[in-house]
């Protein structure tokens, strides 16, 4: 299977703990970070994904905010040139053990953050990166081919 992931939410996968807006957030979040965990490949989408989903029953969804599509554009322009390569709707990628530990990387000095300015969860997400990310749920070893 593949999940689906606005731009954005690259960079929250990166931090992600357990917390979120609601308990069905979070139930779901937390499928997505084992599924993310186990190696499914992620297939980058406009507007709402897998991660809104519990959110898109609510009166006024956020994630259909024009403040939400500023920081797609902004995750995905800084995360293409992390990666030296196109992050747009429908690219896919692997989430592999060196890509992840280069996008914690590049979070933790601050490089691909200027989507997270204005988010109500960047102080939670600084804390998890200067922590060394030990309580992130997303976790991948590096396969044998990797290492």
């Amino acid at each position: 299977m593949t999940i689906r992931l606005r731009a954005h939410h690259l960079l929250c996968l990166l931090t992600y703990v357990g917390k979120g807006y609601s308990p069905a957030f979070t139930a779901n979040y937390d499928g997505i970070a084992g599924r993310l965990s186990r190696g499914e490949d992620i297939l980058l989408v406009s507007g709402p994904d897998d991660v809104c989903a519990p959110l898109l029953d609510e009166p006024e969804p956020h994630c259909l905010n024009e403040s939400v599509v500023e920081r797609d554009r902004l995750a995905a322009q800084d995360v293409g040139e992390l990666l030296a390569r196109p992050i747009r709707i429908g690219a896919r990628l692997d989430l592999d053990a060196a890509t992840l530990a280069r996008m914690r990387q590049a979070f933790s000095a601050g490089g691909v953050r200027k989507a997270c300015d204005g988010c109500e969860w960047n102080e939670l997400c600084r804390t998890i990166a200067a922590g060394g990310y030990s309580d992130a749920l997303v976790q991948r070893s590096a396969s044998p081919g990797e290492r």
